[in-house]
């Protein structure tokens, strides 16, 4: 935080205080619009009768408007809430608790959205928004891009601009997943991305389980053969990261798979890995998908996850995560983070 805006906070922390409100409110609005007074005072965790006066004084100073469906931000309010962005998060710790993970999880860069996206699903939107800014600026000198599947991933296909045409761009799908939700399929998403983009899409349509013999004799087939080469040679790899038990359950794995998977006391997943606390693989899935050794050869890696919920599953994944690795989370995820190994720490 620079000087000046440390000495204004020493001066007049109520101003701080009222500040950061404010925005929050504004901010919850523009993600949840349009949003009436009761749901946004749980989202706030204000009462309705502080909410009424708030954004009373937001409709006044016509920053937000009042709908029959609810309140919605007016552009003059997206105007403020992109002035403040960077002002607010060195005011609210934001900055500070970047460096702090980034040190934590040993790796290249950190960037923390604000709020939970556990008690704000929209905040997902906003990790999505700021992942494929980030993915974007790699698109120049870096082609062959190799995706995962899942919700996280969904978000960020979602927000690629389509601006910039590329078709030098090729997306590759990370894994199969044939029987799996198709909208969060990793086929699904690395074509989504190609048809924003213009560029083309490598897929992959087996399942995401495969037996040991079905596994050996799927590896010496030629499609396959240039898929696994296709991932040495990838440049980024964009990846989501799961609680252990969650993941297993969503995949109907097997009863002896998920007692494995619990016995192991696995706690993250990521390309079909299973770890501990500690980042031991505990079990992995048979699939031909982008192996660990692979991910760990591409020249960049952004890893995105955000809820406190996913904060053991985070600090799982990292202890072995690559240092070229760039994760986008949100504050409720940080801020367990670093509870956690604080109180690791103590002890």
């Amino acid at each position: 935080m620079d000087p000046l805006t440390e000495a204004k906070k020493k001066l007049m922390p109520e101003m701080t205080d009222l500040l950061t409100k404010r925005y929050q409110i504004l901010q919850t609005i523009q993600m949840e619009e349009p949003i009436g007074r009761r749901t946004l005072s749980e989202l706030a965790g204000m009462t309705e009768r502080d909410i009424r006066k708030e954004t009373d004084l937001l409709r006044g100073q016509q920053l937000i408007e009042a709908k029959t469906a609810g309140m919605a931000i007016s552009p003059q309010g997206i105007e403020v809430l992109e002035a403040l962005k960077e002002f607010m998060r060195e005011m609210s710790g934001l900055s500070n608790m970047e460096k702090q993970l980034k040190a934590i999880l040993g790796i290249s860069q950190v960037l923390i959205l604000p709020q939970d996206s556990d008690d704000i699903p929209a905040v997902k939107t906003k990790i999505g928004k700021e992942a494929a800014r980030l993915l974007e600026m790699k698109f120049p000198l870096h082609k062959k891009i190799a995706v995962t599947g899942g919700s996280t991933m969904a978000a960020i296909s979602k927000e690629i601009s389509s601006d910039k045409r590329d078709r030098s761009l090729q997306f590759i799908a990370a894994r199969g997943g044939l029987g799996e939700d198709v909208l969060h399929q990793a086929n699904t998403i690395a074509s989504l991305f190609a048809e924003k983009t213009g560029g083309a899409v490598k897929t992959l349509y087996l399942p995401d389980h495969l037996s040991a013999e079905a596994y050996e004799m799927m590896m010496r087939e030629p499609v396959i053969k240039e898929m696994m080469d296709l991932y040495d040679e990838t440049d980024v790899v964009v990846h989501g990261i799961g609680n252990a038990e969650e993941i297993a359950l969503h995949r109907k794995s097997s009863p002896e798979e998920v007692e494995m998977i619990r016995k192991g006391g696995a706690v993250s997943e990521a390309f079909g890995y299973y770890f501990d606390n500690e980042g031991n693989v505990v079990y992995r899935i048979r699939t031909a998908g982008i192996q660990m050794e692979q991910v760990q050869k591409a020249k960049a890696i952004l890893a995105v996850a955000g809820g406190r919920s996913k904060a053991k599953a985070i600090l799982s994944y990292f202890n072995i995560a690559p240092r070229q690795t760039v994760l986008v989370t949100d504050e409720g995820a940080a801020r367990k983070i670093i509870e956690l190994t604080t109180k690791q720490e103590e002890f």
